[in-house]
């Protein structure tokens, strides 16, 4: 399956505040609104549909942790694959904007199968996201 040929995502994430959405995905991360009520924004998640909705109550953003490469991840967690160009980049405007990092960018699986570039932050709502660059991308799904 090439790029062209895989299908696209749809994620929904609550959020308490619309604007704070807009300040962090929008001016933050730099990903294109599109269409957008009082209560919900779509994004641009590159070439994904990332959706804000305001929830009428906060959640508890983590159900657990779990422990990979000696560090603790936060669960439930979402991301996307980047280029490693694109990576560093993300992590270098994030730096920026203050953006504190539940892990800090770093080469996860250094060395073997699967290695690659992996950082976690919060949205302001407390959602976990993930961003990681693969070294080589056949090793995505490496045993």
């Amino acid at each position: 399956m090439t790029s062209a040929d895989r299908p696209r995502f749809h994620l929904a994430i609550p959020v308490t505040d619309i604007e704070g959405a807009r300040a962090f995905y929008g001016d933050v991360l730099g990903l294109a609104e599109g269409r957008s009520a009082d209560n919900w924004v779509d994004w641009n998640f590159y070439g994904h549909q990332l959706v804000t909705h305001v929830a009428a109550r906060p959640r508890d953003p983590d159900a657990g942790h779990s422990s990979v490469d000696g560090h603790r991840v936060p669960v439930p967690h979402f991301g996307l694959l980047l280029s490693i160009e694109d990576f560093h980049a993300l992590a270098d405007r994030l730096r920026a904007a203050g953006i504190a990092f539940i892990i800090e960018p770093y080469l996860r699986f250094a060395g073997q199968a699967g290695e690659q570039w992996t950082m976690f932050l919060r949205d302001p709502a407390g959602n976990a996201l993930e961003f990681k660059a693969f070294q080589d991308d056949a090793q995505v799904f490496a045993k």
